[in-house]
């Protein structure tokens, strides 16, 4: 089987990586529902299959779903054959928690991410592979010349880890990048409260529309009251606020209207 540019397909090929990135899932025991995302040829779908663990798999190539049911009978009926970012997550395992897992096609792994938020109360923890930079900025501190949207977002749900880096040659084809396999353990009680959450997106998003501009410039829309953006807060840029100060930055616009 042929990976396909059109999926973002990079196959892993080396078993000690596969089975590393297997046991990297910590929470097992808490919650023995696992859904891989991508799984291919099923490099990496052999050693979940080895876990105690109630395991399901997304994977939207035809030609992959039917190649995964002849050579891994036991996963037939457990793979979900759709476009992950189109699948309820909620409605999984009959809405338990579930570990997510997967080498994640680099086309829509921000993607992927988001998606995950969305379901966040269902996913006590992430193992992911993604492109290094893309790893680097998920989990980037404040201060970082890579720290974002992805980084504010999802941290405030989550804590991350940086793994391990994995070379491209590691890989058929090989992708031009390198890539890294990072970890997020969701927080006991997230940074946001949920009355929140949907302004603090629009924050973060509208502060880093225009990054190298301070805060009072590029999010003056949604302060009516000119006075307001003289405040510390505002005259920072938003490389210089760590996911909790965009939390009480957020409150602080909350409180306005």
């Amino acid at each position: 089987m042929k990976a396909k540019k059109s999926f973002g397909q990079h196959f892993l090929h080396r078993e000690d990586l596969a089975l590393r990135i297997a046991e990297s899932l910590l929470q097992i025991k808490t919650y023995p529902n696992i859904l891989e995302i991508g799984p291919g040829r099923g490099m990496l779908t052999k050693y979940l299959l080895e876990l105690e663990a109630q395991l399901l798999a997304v994977e939207a190539d035809q030609d992959m779903v039917l190649y995964l049911n002849k050579y891994y009978p036991t996963l037939k009926n457990r793979i979900i054959a759709q476009d992950f970012l189109k699948v309820p997550l909620d409605q999984l395992f009959q809405g338990d928690p579930f570990l997510l897992i997967g080498n994640f096609p680099y086309n829509i792994s921000s993607q992927i991410l988001f998606h995950m938020l969305r379901y966040k109360e269902q996913v006590p923890e992430m193992v992911g592979m993604f492109q290094k930079e893309v790893a680097e900025r998920v989990i980037a501190p404040s201060g970082n010349k890579t720290y974002g949207v992805i980084s504010v977002l999802v941290q405030a749900y989550y804590t991350g880890e940086y793994l391990f880096t994995v070379d491209k040659t590691s890989f058929n084809p090989p992708p031009k990048v390198q890539s890294a396999v990072i970890r997020l353990t969701r927080r006991q009680t997230p940074l946001v409260e949920p009355q929140q959450a949907e302004l603090f997106r629009t924050v973060v998003k509208q502060a880093f529309s225009q990054r190298r501009k301070m805060l009072r410039n590029t999010l003056k829309s949604l302060i009516p009251d000119p006075e307001v953006l003289q405040e510390p807060f505002f005259t920072k840029r938003p490389e210089q606020l760590s996911p909790e100060s965009f939390v009480e930055m957020t409150k602080r616009i909350a409180s306005l209207s």
